[in-house]
């Protein structure tokens, strides 16, 4: 008797239509639905042919475990992919995936947006109009920078890195950064100076960040590094919370050896620390860089595309290993 099994690709959490409908028309698709816990991932996993997460579903050997030795994909559904094990994948032959490229310009945009909003003391400025605390204009009240005339460092010259310094340098702002490797394209095009991250932070007037999570990169941005940013200086991160170690922040912010903050991104995600949603000067966003109509859309049809093409049997589009 012949199989006519269709395979079966697990949504974790949820899917956009943009990239579910394509799916649903060539494959049986399971879904956790958006407050699925991990409990309830795991058992929906069973029989997987794919499997499709999100930065807020660790792949690790007990999902993959659960999943079966059918798994043929993870595709994640972000540009980042330091939730998923890749060594537990590598050994079981599963292949990842992520979506680059789609989600560029909405992230960097949203940084420069942060950048803005931090600069120029925009919380603190709404938050005293909403509670009645504001008496009318003041020239001494709510003073920022300006890009234009300011460094401006980038840490982490990749895709986003890049696009956002190109931004920031249409409005007047010089560029440094920090990377593993030097980038003659952006020193050409902008006249950008490559530095150790030492001295981008002690040079830049906003540090923005954009590398990815790893090892290495955990607490990047500690209680030293934000001095040498100063009590002028802007941070801004909308790579990874793990980058930034965010009691050192909050401590920062408090004694005003740090200008301002602007973060989109979180250790212990949803979770946001007490200190940082009390602390002054510090704009705080959802984690909603990608969180664009074409950009989440993108990212949803490239999520089918990697799964369609792998489970089809050719090589995927953005195939991280």
């Amino acid at each position: 008797m012949v199989n006519s099994r269709r395979m079966l690709v697990v949504v974790a959490r949820v899917l956009l239509p943009a990239g579910l409908d394509p799916l649903r028309d060539r494959f049986e698709v399971r879904e956790g639905g958006f407050d699925a816990t991990r409990d309830r991932v795991l058992e929906i996993a069973g029989g997987a042919d794919a499997f499709v997460a999100d930065p807020s579903v660790p792949v690790d050997a007990q999902l993959l475990e659960a999943c079966g030795d059918g798994l043929r994909v993870v595709a994640n559904f972000a540009v980042g992919y330091d939730n998923v094990d890749l060594d537990a994948c590598k050994q079981r032959g599963v292949v990842v995936t992520n979506t680059p490229d789609v989600l560029t310009e909405a992230t960097a945009e949203l940084a420069l947006a942060l950048t803005l909003a931090a600069g120029r003391r925009m919380s603190d400025a709404e938050r005293d109009l909403r509670a009645g605390r504001w008496r009318g204009w003041d020239p001494a009240a709510y003073r920022g920078i300006e890009i234009r005339g300011s460094t401006v460092g980038v840490v982490g010259m990749g895709r986003i890195g890049h696009r956002y310094a190109r931004l920031a340098h249409v409005l007047g702002a010089e560029i440094v950064y920090a990377g593993p490797t030097a980038k003659p394209e952006v020193e050409n095009e902008m006249g950008a100076r490559r530095l150790e991250l030492d001295g981008l932070l002690e040079a830049a007037d906003i540090v923005s960040l954009h590398a990815p999570a790893t090892a290495e990169t955990r607490h990047l941005i500690g209680a030293r590094e934000l001095e040498l940013i100063g009590a002028d200086g802007v941070l801004v991160n909308t790579a990874r919370g793990t980058l930034v170690d965010s009691d050192a922040l909050a401590g920062a912010l408090e004694a005003g050896t740090l200008g301002a903050a602007g973060l989109d991104v979180y250790e212990g995600e949803p979770e946001v620390p007490e200190r940082l949603l009390a602390a002054p000067r510090c704009v705080l966003l959802p984690h909603i860089g990608s969180a664009t109509v074409p950009s989440r859309d993108g990212m949803a049809r490239a999520v089918a595309d990697n799964v369609i093409t792998v489970l089809e049997g050719r090589e995927p589009p953005s195939r991280v290993v």
